[in-house]
């Protein structure tokens, strides 16, 4: 569909959209143009025509059918934390923000779920649901991300190795159609062998086939103790290689982190402070989890039994504080190389046993087309985040666009694709053809058009125009 195709936000609509969720829940202008990016880097900020605020999911079907009816762009927009556009308007229309939409309507002790709004934010769930002896493990590293913009993306994060990602913890939705027809899916049940799965069809759909107004998730009960297991090499490759070998233990960590030398010294400076044995080519930082402390020692001590026996330099086990420090320390890693230079990023992902093999050939097309490219990642599930540095010449980009076309045909060459959490959004949608072959884009388009048929749903994101 053409840009031509959609309405303009006239002064009766915008009377209207007030009329719906109240005189000061629509921003226009100045506090606008705050909902015109998020924390994609390099991205061209696009400032939307109105900001719509709704507070129950009945305002938000009467914005939708209104938006429907006048063919009007309609952004849903989290935190604006994303890495890929997604909830950036780049057609403007209405920004449809879910910051009021922040209630935890139902912790359940009993079917161990909780029911949210997609404006919760992720430490506040966490604090909500552990007040209650639960646990909700999805540790994506941006805290003040909400779960509806989890959810949109499908988020993972540095306990994916043992927990999965978002889709794993999510059973059940209340999502509005475009339409203004407001639908349920799944449940509070744990089975389900019916019909289509609507829920997870909408789970990292970024916003392009209904609107998310309720999530159910799953919680679990709290592990009793939580390590890190800290482990220098002298290379990245005996870093990476050691990976596989952790695996095939008869244990399961719950996130294994690689850092190279160079993202640690840059982290070291942004936060101020050093890691313990940070002064090598590259660690592997490997959480773990256990019922009691003297189990966690057992695997703590058997993991680094394990990198020892690889190439392992020393071996560093955090608990307590010194723990939740290290995960800091990680956390930090990507606002540290954006502070250091002019970064972008790639979230590539390939099978765990050919993570080292991307690294080297990834490495390689870095250093031919003359650009520095810093690697950190989930070495434990296989998701790469690859930051190269913008060159200061007037071909840099062109070699930028090179580089990152060259990266996700490395990983999907390898069987993987070219996101494993950020998503697609307005940034790698250029790149979707390697992913995905004609037949499956067009199923997907097809997908699209029957939840969508006017394209007001996030449009730009995914698909072109």
């Amino acid at each position: 569909m053409s840009q031509t195709a959609y309405g303009r936000v006239t002064p009766e609509i915008e009377h209207a959209l007030r009329r719906i969720v109240g005189e000061k829940n629509v921003l226009t202008k100045e506090a606008a143009a705050d909902y015109a990016k998020d924390e994609t880097p390099d991205l061209k900020p696009v400032s939307p025509d109105l900001v719509v605020k709704p507070v129950t999911v009945a305002e938000v079907a009467e914005v939708m059918r209104l938006a429907t009816r006048e063919r009007i762009p309609v952004t849903p927009r989290g935190a604006g934390t994303g890495l890929s556009g997604g909830a950036v308007p780049v057609l403007g229309g209405i920004v449809l923000s879910f910051q009021r939409m922040n209630r935890i309507p139902e912790i359940d002790t009993d079917n161990f779920t909780a029911t949210v709004e997609p404006g919760v934010v992720l430490s506040d769930l966490h604090k909500a649901v552990e007040a209650q002896g639960l646990y909700y493990p999805l540790y994506p590293g941006e805290m003040s991300a909400t779960i509806g913009g989890n959810v949109s993306t499908n988020a993972g994060g540095m306990r994916a190795v043992k927990y999965g990602v978002t889709r794993h913890f999510v059973i059940g939705l209340e999502a509005v159609l475009p339409s203004g027809e407001i639908i349920e899916t799944g449940g509070k049940y744990v089975k389900c062998s019916t019909a289509y799965d609507l829920t997870q069809l909408i789970v990292g759909s970024e916003g392009t086939l209904a609107v998310v107004t309720k999530i159910i998730l799953r919680l679990i009960p709290p592990p009793g103790e939580r390590a890190v297991v800290l482990v220098p090499f002298n290379s990245l490759d005996d870093a990476i290689n050691a990976v596989p070998q952790i695996l095939k233990e008869r244990v399961l960590p719950v996130g294994i982190e690689f850092l190279e030398k160079d993202v640690v010294r840059l982290t070291e400076e942004f936060r101020g402070g050093q890691i313990p044995i940070h002064d090598y080519e590259a660690s592997l930082m490997i959480i773990v989890e256990a019922d009691t402390e003297e189990e966690g020692y057992k695997i703590a001590t058997l993991i680094g039994e394990t990198c020892m026996t690889r190439g392992a330099v020393d071996v560093f086990v955090a608990s307590g504080e010194r723990a939740k420090d290290l995960m800091a320390f990680r956390e930090k890693a990507w606002p540290a190389i954006v502070h250091a230079g002019h970064a972008e990023m790639a979230d590539v992902v390939v099978p765990r046993s050919r993570i080292a093999d991307f690294v080297r050939q990834a490495r390689q097309a870095s250093e031919d087309l003359a650009i520095t490219t810093y690697m950190v990642g989930h070495a434990g599930d296989g998701n790469i985040h690859l930051a190269p540095i913008l060159p200061d010449t007037e071909d840099g980009m062109h070699r930028m666009e090179r580089l990152f076309r060259r990266f996700y045909e490395i990983g999907a060459g390898m069987g993987g694709t070219i996101s494993g959490e950020h998503g697609i959004g307005s940034a790698k949608k250029g790149y979707l053809d390697i992913a995905f072959g004609k037949e499956k884009l067009e199923l997907m388009r097809r997908i699209k058009k029957a939840f969508d048929p006017n394209n007001i749903m996030n449009p730009g994101k995914i698909f072109d125009l």
